[in-house]
């Protein structure tokens, strides 16, 4: 196994940070309404023309036109037909770089042949499921654990979403003690309490429509990078019911939009191993993408379960999945594994597990692993990024771009940036109309770069893979630069 990592250097998080805060004190700088009309008059009107009909129609029947939200773009989505490493195309036969990267699963690149060709012979033997066991879960859950130290188990879920679920459950039956604990802002999947303070740190329940408050009563979140906020509440949380875990995006909340400082998970583990809560490391994104080891490998962690999803399944269905310590993974089991009469967490899942997920799992992770994608995705970032600033600098805009390895950002509104402060709460108001209107320039933005053939996500954040070469890297920045050239301050 490889212990290459794709953080070829940590960002200078003070430096980042500060930047943040000059960006979103500004007005707002985004695209010329000008410029904004005509990609939207030229692009999107005359090339993207079968895209529209298509989109059209499916509102009839799909709310909003489109089944999953990293399809929602200005001013309309588009409809991908093709995806073969760094490049998609639409159903209209434009083409595009793929900053997306189906949200982060795919280290290699799109549709890699050597996993395809696997996932062919299973669907010629097995079909793509039973209900029963296959070798291929035994083997993709050996592969695993043998590269996360921490994982000495290892349970196929559908998604991210469930194993987070799964995760704090399995807290609760091993600790005894009632109380979830997350970093503001954070996503831990929509499941009814882990949406508690999503997005903006200390949002509380305000962003979870459809779930009652009374859900929230056992979860709690401190502000990102703030090992002294949660001390407070550990110490709290004593008197009134016990921590059951600690919950972490390992690089800061939405995949290190909000970066945190390199020692910090490290001082919450101490924290945990003080207050006897277990600390959840959510590796949906970082898991294989920062390295095989994960990012808890290399931040040198050992969190007692660690969340995995996306990679897992290597692009295909049914990609999530819980790991840990033995200790704790077996309330997984309980009875049926026999032994110890404890409790068995209630997990589910009749697609969990499939042989399809669990083939294409394994044979993705092994040519990870034997090729060291996840180290080159990170030189493609870090070009990226280098490309990005130099063109920040070129502009002399407020914009703000930084990378941990293959996971880039680039904030033009910081609109995750901005938190909510529970003691003055007539600004409130004023925090959540910043934010959409910030989210909408981000929107715009988006539009822009599409409309240059650069798939982004939300236009802020860009996943690069081992695909990339250093000319496409190259080529992108030109198509980012197109697009810069007529940013400005917008009024108002």
């Amino acid at each position: 196994m490889t212990d290459h990592y794709s953080i070829s250097q940590y960002p200078d998080i003070p430096t980042v940070v500060r930047k943040l805060d000059e960006l979103i004190a500004q007005p707002i700088w985004g695209l010329k309404a000008d410029a904004l009309a005509r990609y939207v008059e030229e692009y999107y009107g005359k090339k993207c023309v079968k895209s529209k009909e298509m989109i059209d129609e499916a509102k009839q029947l799909i709310p909003g036109g489109v089944q999953h939200n990293l399809a929602f773009n200005h001013p309309f989505p588009l409809v991908f037909t093709k995806a073969e490493g760094a490049m998609l195309y639409d159903l209209d036969g434009n083409e595009y770089y793929d900053f997306l990267q189906a949200g982060g699963p795919t280290v290699l690149g799109s549709n890699p042949p050597q996993v395809r060709e696997k996932v062919f012979e299973l669907l010629n033997t097995c079909g793509p499921s039973t209900g029963l066991f296959h070798e291929f879960e035994y083997r993709l859950a050996k592969k695993i654990a043998d590269s996360v130290a921490s994982v000495e188990m290892f349970r196929m879920l559908g998604s991210g979403t469930e194993a987070c679920m799964a995760a704090i459950r399995v807290a609760r039956l091993a600790t005894k003690n009632k109380n979830i604990v997350k970093m503001g802002g954070a996503y831990h999947g929509w499941s009814d309490q882990l949406a508690y303070g999503i997005r903006i740190p200390g949002s509380k329940w305000t962003q979870a429509s459809g779930v009652p408050a009374y859900v929230f009563r056992n979860v709690q979140e401190f502000f990102p990078n703030d090992l002294n906020a949660l001390e407070h509440i550990l110490k709290r949380n004593r008197l009134h019911g016990g921590t059951a875990a600690v919950m972490l995006e390992p690089l800061g909340p939405e995949s290190g939009t909000r970066p945190v400082d390199k020692d910090f998970c490290r001082g919450v583990e101490e924290l945990c191993r003080k207050f006897g809560a277990l600390l959840i490391f959510d590796e949906v994104v970082t898991g294989f993408r920062v390295g095989m080891g994960g990012a808890q490998g290399y931040f040198g962690c050992s969190p007692d379960l660690t969340v995995f999803g996306k990679v897992v399944a290597g692009g295909y269905p049914g990609a999530g999945g819980l790991g840990g310590k033995r200790e704790y993974m077996k309330y997984l089991a309980a009875g049926i594994a026999g032994g110890e009469k404890i409790k068995k967490a209630l997990i589910g899942g009749t697609m969990a597990a499939n042989p399809l997920s669990c083939v294409a799992g394994y044979y993705t992770l092994e040519e990870i692993d034997r090729t060291d994608a996840a180290e080159k995705a990170g030189r493609a970032g870090d070009r990226l990024t280098a490309g990005l600033q130099g063109l920040i600098d070129k502009y002399a805009l407020p914009f703000v771009a930084f990378n941990q390895g293959s996971i880039c950002h680039f904030e033009t509104v910081g609109t995750i940036h901005f938190a909510i402060d529970w003691h003055k709460p007539w600004k409130i108001p004023d925090v959540l109309k910043q934010t959409s209107i910030r989210k909408k320039e981000m929107e715009h933005m988006g539009a822009a770069y599409m409309a240059e053939g650069l798939v982004t996500l939300a236009g802020s954040r860009l996943y690069t893979s081992a695909a990339y070469t250093d000319e496409m890297i190259d080529d992108a920045v030109v198509r980012f630069d197109r697009v810069l050239q007529h940013v400005g301050k917008l009024e108002g």
